[in-house]
């Protein structure tokens, strides 16, 4: 898959932007135009890369600070019909399902971590549906109660920021995670409280107990393992641009409900479920974040080991079309 990356920079630093461009791996093509961007004032520069090498030449072009004098912006074309581009990816090591753009997860991570009033009433919500699942009895709400959860963008932060040592991402998340999870608790013990005088469900029923919500209560070595697993998958997914997998790991994991059971058990005078409960959700995020945090250890080690191409590679995917001889098949 191929990313085009437009830069913007001053006049000054443009032919280093080209230099670098043009000497990297995985650039198929790179064009400027002089003086075309206004404000800020510079150089507009396109360039064309296979995605396994873009996040290598966003790290290069970092150094050059142009986040602080221009932009730089990627995005991904629907279709591009390039031979060019094709024998340049197949010179470049790797597979574009397993390219990774750290800048493109940092960003992801950071935004979905920030304490924003959207994350706080999904929070909310989640954990009233967790709580509705729990008093009624339901695993349909409490499963619905997993998919709506937030709580992973902040788990996914907080791994990412102890990898990266970026300690103002981790009191982002650390507070998102702090805020969000006791506000949703407050507001299910106020709901649970006024639940029972209007007759809305039977405590002593809950309190017989109930095989179908037993295990939010009782943590054990498997709630561990099922963590470990669904961050894993977590990150894998967020990494990997799979988002639609997320749905499975928010329905593996028990944060949510075991929130709400903390609430509902206080609420009911049973500090024993409740006990149980916060042990569940802290072994859950514990869980998360560690899975998460070797993940990314393991694929930053993979990318320091990643084999250079061979220069008869490369040189060969820099010749073009008409010194090949070969004739497009897009053309007439």
């Amino acid at each position: 898959m191929a990313l085009q990356i437009r830069i913007v920079v001053p006049t000054e630093i443009s032919d280093q932007v080209v230099a670098i461009a043009s000497a990297h791996e995985g650039t198929a093509e790179v064009s400027r135009i002089p003086g075309a961007s206004l404000v800020p004032a510079g150089d507009v520069i396109t360039v064309q890369a296979v995605r396994e090498s873009a996040g290598d030449l966003l790290h290069q072009l970092r150094g050059l600070n142009i986040a602080r004098v221009g932009s730089v912006t990627v995005d991904t074309p629907e279709l591009v019909i390039s031979e060019r581009l094709e024998l340049v990816d197949q010179s470049v090591p790797g597979d574009e399902a397993d390219a990774i753009i750290w800048d493109e997860v940092e960003k992801n991570t950071s935004e979905e971590s920030k304490l924003t009033w959207s994350y706080l009433a999904f929070m909310v919500i989640a954990v009233q549906l967790a709580g509705i699942g729990i008093v009624t009895d339901s695993t349909i709400a409490i499963v619905g109660a997993m998919v709506v959860g937030p709580e992973f963008g902040p788990l996914a932060a907080l791994a990412l920021a102890l990898v990266d040592r970026r300690w103002k991402l981790a009191r982002q998340a650390a507070l998102a995670l702090l805020v969000g999870f006791p506000l949703a608790m407050l507001v299910a013990a106020v709901a649970t409280a006024a639940s029972i005088p209007l007759g809305l469900f039977d405590p002593s029923k809950l309190l017989e107990g109930s095989t179908s919500t037993e295990f939010i209560y009782h943590p054990g070595w498997y709630s561990f393992i099922v963590a470990v697993l669904a961050g894993a998958a977590g990150m894998l997914s967020l990494i990997g641009r799979k988002s639609a997998v997320l749905v499975g790991v928010f329905i593996s994991v028990t944060t949510v409900p075991a929130a709400g059971y903390v609430a509902v058990a206080l609420v009911l005078g049973q500090p024993d479920r409740a006990a149980g409960s916060a042990l569940q959700l802290l072994l859950n995020v514990a869980g998360i974040v560690v899975s998460a945090v070797v993940v990314l250890l393991i694929y930053r080690l993979g990318r320091r080991r990643r084999p250079a191409p061979s220069p008869y590679s490369v040189a060969q995917a820099r010749i073009t079309l008409p010194q090949m001889g070969v004739r497009s098949p897009f053309r007439r």
